[in-house]
């Protein structure tokens, strides 16, 4: 694989002018290579599980087609939004696609959000059209119907139709059908017309304060993302199989579409978060992206699967883990492995680490971490189980993907290079800037924030608290904001200290770090209902609910032990004098998290500022 400055940049001008131009252009290259699978729900295969359907990059380029016809047929006109309120599964993609031969703008929001934020988004976007998933999407716009009024038709994936206002997917092909007949060039010719300036994506943050922000991302940005990562070399190819679950209404769920676009792999849909590790043995994927949570949950199953069996299965677990950290910090290093510690490790590597592989379909070169830090100790650990996690970085304000490692330029605890033909910089107060292709214009209606966020020469000050080395790997600290001052004056990163816990505790959801100015560091503590709950079964608390679980001694010294252990391994002015269990994890429908599962810090401390003030009282 070519070096990062090794990588010929005349791809920026060969590029696709647009996305519609960059599906069709993989579709001509491979019509008959699979393109999408997905799951039949509520069918049964001859295995007992679900019937997975397949399609090839012609047959969904013909489905998204007839839609796309259909929508211009109902007037669709360039750049005007249509949003797509649904979770993860093929209609999500075939409606993005749709909407980008379309020449329009998918607006995404996420299934989650609530009434007023809903018909906020949909209102500022001005969308002309909605594709909404079921009766409960549909509720959600018919509520706010008179606050809607530029939306023209409604389109539905399984919801109740009314034939009129509302119509469903194949209601809104056979339209599409009636005016391909009579306009058989229409997605050529409108793929013709749209340039690279144009608006393909307003992506709102879900906003960790505030109301969200309508983040406009031009086509440019989108055919950029999946040929830079294609032109790095063999990192993903034809032969690859993505499994995705992500949000699509999170752009990092779009780039993994616009990567598989420009490398030509097939993608295993299902959005559903409960059967991610079933799908697993069943798709085989050789890669898959994710949050640094699932893979901080995977982690923590396992360890408690194999405490919970204790004995020589626990003894042979912990020497496996022990071994391949060790030999990996070697390889990584660049030293010999001695020849005990490799015949030790092919051993443990049969008897355990392979089985851990298995779980994860048994194929997977590697892992994309993604949308938050990851920790250090949770990298290695899957590294010694033999599955590498590349981390990646960006942001929505520039379309997802600003850095990643690759197979070969992956340097552990940095989040690799930034992509070839952009460009990065420390600005003050050791700030991360970006300017390339990939980044927005700006905020929708919003002149004085995109004020904020792109200076005059065009760099994106993301808010990231960042270094990059001599080699170009980038390593991010945290986000500015977050970051504080002791009453000390010494500086803390919490996203530092709150990752690190949730390596070390497998009943962990969230540990929340605070001390702005005060005199030493506290948090608040939430843990996983599901692991939680079935530590007390085994240790005198079964049936009881989760609150009286949480708030039992028991509970309590068990999590003081995982404090202590965190504490060890931190600074003086960083460790965590005192801290609580609320008595609930947070929640999206609470307010407490984003649709995207990121704290809302701001809300998390004014709910709990009795409590947190209770920690420094007389101090």
């Amino acid at each position: 694989m070519p070096t990062q400055s090794a990588i010929d940049l005349a791809f920026l001008d060969e590029m696709p002018a647009n996305f519609a131009l960059h599906f069709l252009n993989r579709v001509k290259a491979t019509p008959d290579a699979e393109a999408f699978r997905y799951p039949v729900v509520g069918s049964t295969a001859p295995d007992g599980g679900e019937e997975w359907k397949s399609l090839t990059w012609k047959e969904a380029s013909d489905q998204a087609s007839r839609l796309a016809a259909g929508l211009v047929s109902l007037g669709l006109e360039l750049e005007q939004r249509v949003g797509i309120a649904s979770t993860t599964r093929y209609e999500w993609i075939l409606a993005d696609l749709a909407v980008m031969l379309a020449g329009g703008a998918t607006t995404t929001v996420y299934p989650t959000t609530n009434v007023e934020d809903t018909a906020y988004i949909l209102g500022d976007a001005e969308c002309r059209f909605v594709f909404a998933e079921d009766d409960g999407q549909l509720a959600k716009i018919a509520e706010k119907a008179a606050d809607l009024p530029e939306i023209v038709k409604v389109i539905t994936f399984d919801g109740a139709t009314d034939g009129e206002r509302v119509i469903g997917l194949d209601d809104l092909a056979a339209i599409g059908d009636k005016y391909l007949a009579d306009h058989p060039d229409l997605i050529e010719e409108t793929a013709a017309k749209i340039t690279a300036d144009h608006l393909a994506t307003l992506v709102y943050t879900s906003g960790t304060t505030g109301r969200p922000k309508g983040v406009r991302l031009l086509h440019r940005a989108w055919v950029y993302e999946g040929e830079a990562v294609r032109v790095r070399g063999d990192v993903l190819g034809p032969d690859d199989l993505q499994f995705l679950w992500l949000p699509m209404s999170h752009v990092f769920g779009k780039v993994l579409l616009s990567i598989q676009i420009a490398c030509g792999f097939p993608t295993a849909i299902d959005g559903r978060m409960d059967k991610i590790v079933d799908n697993l043995s069943i798709v085989k994927p050789t890669f898959m992206g994710a949050a640094p949570r699932i893979f901080e949950k995977v982690h923590s199953r396992i360890v408690m699967m194999t405490e919970a069996d204790g004995g020589i299965k626990k003894k042979l677990f912990d020497a496996a883990f022990a071994n391949g950290i060790a030999r990996d910090r070697l390889l990584r290093e660049g030293k010999p492995v001695p020849a005990k510690m490799a015949l030790q490790h092919a051993v443990l590597d049969k008897l355990v680490l392979s089985k851990v592989r298995d779980r994860f379909g048994g194929r997977v070169r590697f892992f994309i971490s993604g949308s938050a830090p990851l920790n250090r100790d949770i990298a290695e650990w899957f590294r010694a189980a033999g599955i590498l996690i590349m981390e990646g970085y960006g942001s929505t304000e520039n379309a997802a993907g600003a850095a990643v490692g690759t197979l070969e330029e992956n340097k552990l605890g940095t989040v690799g290079k930034a992509f070839p033909g952009s460009e990065v910089k420390i600005g003050d107060n050791d700030e991360l800037l970006i300017r390339g292709p990939h980044v927005m214009p700006g905020y929708h209606n919003l002149p004085e924030e995109t004020a904020k966020a792109l200076d005059a020469e065009g760099w994106y000050h993301t808010g990231d608290k960042a270094s990059i080395d001599d080699e170009g790997y980038i390593t991010i600290t945290g986000r500015i904001k977050e970051l504080f001052k002791t009453s000390g004056g010494k500086y803390v990163a919490p996203p530092a200290i709150e990752s690190k816990f949730a390596a070390l505790c497998p009943y962990a959801s969230q540990f929340l770090v605070f001390g702005a100015n005060r005199n030493f560091v506290s948090a608040l503590i939430t843990l996983d209902p599901e692991s939680i709950t079935a530590w007390g079964a085994s240790h005198g608390l079964e049936g009881k609910s989760y609150e009286e679980i949480v708030t039992s001694p028991q509970v309590r010294e068990l999590i003081g032990g995982y404090v202590d252990e965190l504490n060890a391994g931190l600074n003086r002015w960083e460790t965590i004098k005192k801290w609580e269990i609320l008595e609930h994890d947070l929640t999206v429908e609470r307010g407490e998290l984003t649709p995207s599962l990121k704290v809302k810090r701001n809300v998390v401390e004014e709910r709990e500022q009795a409590r947190i003030d209770a920690f420094y009282a007389g101090s």
